[in-house]
C-alpha cells in the first residue's frame, strides 16, 4: 500500500469560498460542480448542498450534543479555512488500486458564548468539509472546554443532529435495520435484511431505521424540461431502463473512518424525506454498554459521506470510503489475495470433517486456486492436532487455509464452535500463535452483536493482534466495513448482506436472487468489499446436487456475479462435483477469474432490475451484465472503450431458456466494435478479452 497527500492553499480564497453574508459560506468543488454552503441559521449549523446549480439536499442541520455542552444551537459560524487537497494512495484490495483525490478541504470554525470559556472567539466545534465533483463528506472536531473546575479532557456524544434532508418526491432504496437481540440465537442486528426498492420517502423501516449504505433517487424539479421525470421507463425502443435520474440525481449516503474510538451508525427518518444519523439500540451487545461514544478531547468523528450523481456511474465508482481514512499501522508482511473453495454453502455442518476437507483442498488445487474456508465446528470434527495436519497437506498442494470463529463472548445465543476464542486478547494472540505456527492464512469470524463502542474496539482489537501473526480477517454476522480496506492492512470483506447461505436455506430466496444481485453492486458493494459467497455452478445446493432448493439463475450469471461482487478474497460455493458436471467453460472461466481489481466503470443498470458494468484486471477488461426482470435486456456496448482493435474477446451469454453458450470474435478497426447484449430474466454475460 503506497500514500502520498499533498496540501495546497487554494488559487485564490475567493474561488474555493464565496460568501453571501456574515453567517453563510460556499464551498466548490475543484471542478466546480458541487457547491456545498454553510450557515448557522439561527445559532444552528446548517449546509446545503448543489449539484450543477441544482439543490439536491436542502437546509439540513449540523452538531453534536455533547454530555458537557450543546453544539447543535447557539453557535456563529466565524470562518472557514480552506485549502485543496492532492491525495495518491494505491490500494489492491477494493475497486480501483490507484486513486488519486483532488478535493477541496474547507474547516469551518463554529464559536459559542459562554461565561465559562475564557473567549466566545475561540472555536468550540469544527465541521470539516471534503468536496470533489462526485463526493461531499464531513466529520466534527469537539474542542476541551475549560470552567471553573478545570479543563473539560473527555466527553460523552449523546447525539449528533447531522441530518439529510432530501426533495419532495424522493424515491429510497434502503435496508431496514432489524430489531436487537432478535433471529437466529438472537444475534440480530447483523445487516442482513432484504432492500426496499423505489419506495417512498417517510418510512423508518421496521421502526429502527436503516443500514448504511442508503441510496435515494431525486426526482426532477418540476421546472425540468418535459419528459425529464421518466426515469425507470424504457429507452430507446428497448427493455433497458434508464441508469440516470432524468434530471434528478442519485444519492448514496454512508459513514466512513469508524474504529473503536465511536460507533457503528445508522439512518434514521425523522419524517418526510428528512433522515439523521442514529446512534446503536439500546438492546445490542445482549443490552450491555452503552449506546453512545465516549471520547477524549479535542475529538474527531468519522465522516459522514454523500455520493452524488445524475446518472449512477458516480455510485457505482466511488472511492470515498478509503479517500478519507488513512492506514492505522503498517502490514506486517505482504498479504496476498485470490480464489478459494467452501464446502459449508453446499454441505453444511457435518462437512466439515477431515476426509471432506481433504478433498476440499484437492479441488481448491485442480481450480489452481489459493485457499480453502473451513467453517464451524471444526474444533469438535477435525480437531487442533488433525487441522495442522490439514494445513500441512495444503500446504504441499499449494492451498493455504482459512478458519471460521464465533466472536462471541456475552452478546448471543449462537452456539458454533470455536466460541470464546475471539473476545479476549490472551485467548485471542495465543489461538493465532498457533495459526502463525501452522501457517492459516485468515479467519473467518462470525456473530458480533451490534454497533456499539465496545463491538467497534473488538473488530479493531482482531484486526490490530491478527495482523501481528500475519493472518488475514473476514467478518461475517457483522457491522459494515468502513474504510477499513485503507484503515487495516489485514482486512479482507465483511459480510453485512443477505448473503450466500440464504440460498442454501430457502427456496424463496433462490427465487429472488437475481433482484438482490442487482442491488448490491449498486448501494451494498459500493462502499466497502462484500464477502456475499456466491457463484455456485450446482443446480441444487446440496451436496448430491439432487436435492434442497433450486438454483433459477443460470451459469453465465454465475459467473458474471464472480465480476460484479467486489472481494479479494473471494471463497466460491462452487463443489468438487462441478468438474465433471458443469459445463467446462463455466469451470475454467472460475479458474481464470480475477478476485483484485484496478479499475470499475459502471456501463447501465438499474436498482434491483439490471446491471451492467466493466472492470479491470491488468491490462485485462471483463464486461458483467446480469438482468431480473421478466423481459430481457436489449442494449449495445461499445467495445472499443475497452478492447484494443485485434483483441479476441469472448463473449458468454444465455439463450431465452438460460442455455449458456460462448464465442469468440476479434476486435476490428471497422466492424465488431459494439455488441448487441441480450440477457433473460435470470441470466448474465460476460464479455472479457487481452
Amino acid at each position: 500500500m503506497k500514500t502520498k497527500l499533498v496540501l495546497t492553499l487554494a488559487v485564490t480564497f475567493s474561488l474555493a469560498l464565496s460568501s453571501f453574508g456574515a453567517n453563510e459560506k460556499r464551498i466548490d468543488s475543484p471542478d466546480g460542480s458541487m457547491t456545498v454552503t454553510v450557515s448557522d441559521e439561527s445559532g444552528k449549523p446548517q449546509y446545503t448542498v448543489s449539484l450543477n446549480g441544482r439543490q439536491v439536499l436542502l437546509p439540513s442541520p449540523l452538531g453534536l450534543k455533547m454530555n458537557f455542552d450543546d453544539l447543535t444551537q447557539g453557535l456563529t459560524l466565524k470562518d472557514c479555512d480552506v485549502r485543496t487537497i492532492e491525495d495518491e494512495y494505491t490500494l489492491r484490495t477494493t475497486k480501483q488500486s490507484q486513486v488519486k483525490v483532488v478535493a477541496t478541504e474547507a474547516v469551518c470554525h463554529f464559536t459559542k458564548a459562554n461565561a465559562n470559556r475564557p473567549s466566545s472567539e475561540q472555536p468550540v466545534l469544527d465541521i470539516i468539509f471534503r468536496v470533489t465533483g462526485r463526493d461531499v463528506a464531513f466529520r466534527y472536531k469537539v474542542y476541551t472546554k475549560r470552567g471553573r473546575g478545570g479543563e473539560t479532557m473527555v466527553g460523552v456524544v449523546e447525539s449528533e443532529a447531522s441530518g439529510f434532508v432530501l426533495p419532495d418526491g424522493t424515491t429510497t432504496f434502503l435496508c431496514p435495520q432489524s430489531k436487537p437481540m432478535g433471529g437466529f440465537a438472537r444475534t440480530s442486528p447483523s445487516y442482513e435484511t432484504s432492500y426496499t426498492l423505489d419506495d417512498e420517502a417517510g418510512k423508518n423501516g421496521w421502526g429502527e431505521g436503516y443500514t448504511f449504505p442508503c441510496l435515494f433517487k431525486v426526482q426532477a424539479p418540476p421546472t425540468a424540461p418535459a419528459g425529464a421525470s421518466n426515469a425507470g421507463k424504457p429507452r430507446n425502443k428497448s427493455n433497458v431502463a434508464p441508469s440516470g435520474a432524468e434530471g434528478g440525481a442519485w444519492i448514496l449516503i454512508s459513514e466512513t473512518g469508524t474504529d473503536g474510538g465511536y460507533v457503528g451508525c445508522r439512518l434514521l427518518n425523522d419524517g418526510g424525506t428528512k433522515y439523521k444519523i442514529g446512534f446503536p439500540q439500546q438492546g445490542e451487545l445482549n443490552g450491555v454498554g452503552s449506546t453512545t461514544p465516549a471520547v477524549s478531547l479535542p475529538a474527531l468523528t468519522p465522516w459522514r459521506t454523500i455520493t452524488i450523481g445524475e446518472t449512477l456511474a458516480p455510485i457505482v465508482e466511488t472511492t470515498i470510503a478509503n479517500d478519507l481514512v488513512q492506514p492505522k499501522y503498517a502490514p506486517s508482511k505482504e498479504y496476498t489475495y485470490g480464489k478459494g473453495s467452501w464446502s459449508w454453502i453446499i454441505g453444511m455442518d457435518s462437512s466439515c470433517n477431515f476426509d471432506e476437507q481433504k478433498r476440499y483442498i484437492d479441488f481448491s488445487a485442480a481450480m489452481g486456486w489459493r485457499s480453502v474456508l473451513i467453517d464451524a465446528f471444526w474444533d469438535r470434527q477435525i480437531g487442533y492436532e488433525k487441522m495442522a495436519e490439514l494445513a500441512r497437506y495444503g500446504r504441499e498442494k499449494g492451498v493455504g487455509i482459512f478458519l471460521w470463529y464465533n466472536s462471541n463472548g456475552a452478546w448471543n445465543d449462537a452456539p458454533q464452535t470455536p466460541i470464546g476464542k475471539m473476545d479476549k486478547s490472551s485467548t485471542r494472540r495465543k489461538e493465532m500463535a498457533w495459526m502463525q505456527q501452522n501457517g492459516i492464512l485468515g479467519i473467518k469470524v462470525d456473530f458480533f452483536g451490534g454497533d456499539k463502542q465496545q463491538m467497534m474496539q473488538l473488530y479493531e482489537d482482531i484486526l490490530t493482534d491478527a495482523n501481528e501473526f500475519g493472518i488475514q480477517c473476514i467478518f461475517h454476522g457483522c457491522t459494515l466495513p468502513r474504510g477499513w480496506e485503507r484503515m487495516y492492512p489485514n482486512y479482507v470483506a465483511s459480510e453485512a448482506v443477505l448473503a450466500s447461505e440464504n440460498l442454501h436455506f430457502g427456496q424463496g430466496a433462490c427465487d429472488a436472487e437475481a433482484r438482490n444481485a442487482c442491488t448490491h453492486p449498486f448501494i451494498r458493494n459500493t462502499v466497502g468489499s462484500m464477502d456475499f459467497g456466491g457463484s455456485t455452478l450446482n443446480k441444487h445446493y446440496n451436496a448430491d446436487n439432487q436435492h434442497g432448493t433450486t438454483r433459477r439463475t443460470s451459469d453465465v450469471f454465475a459467473l458474471a456475479t464472480a465480476v460484479l461482487f467486489q472481494s479479494s478474497v473471494q471463497h466460491f460455493a462452487m463443489a468438487p462435483n462441478n468438474l465433471t458436471d458443469a459445463p467446462a467453460w463455466a469451470v475454467q472461466f472460475m479458474k481464470d477469474v480475477p478476485t483484485t481489481w484496478d479499475e470499475v466503470k459502471f456501463i447501465d443498470g438499474y436498482p434491483g432490475k439490471f446491471i451492467i458494468t466493466a472492470r479491470r484486471s491488468g491490462q485485462q477488461w471483463f464486461i458483467a451484465g446480469i438482468n431480473a426482470q421478466q423481459e430481457a435486456v436489449k442494449t449495445k456496448v461499445d467495445l472499443k472503450n475497452f478492447f484494443k482493435e485485434g483483441t479476441v474477446v469472448t463473449v458468454y451469454s444465455d439463450d431465452a431458456q438460460l442455455n449458456g453458450s460462448t464465442q469468440t470474435v476479434t476486435i476490428g478497426r471497422k466492424k465488431v466494435q459494439t455488441c448487441n447484449v441480450v440477457i433473460p430474466e435470470n441470466g448474465g454475460i460476460v464479455i472479457t478479452g487481452k
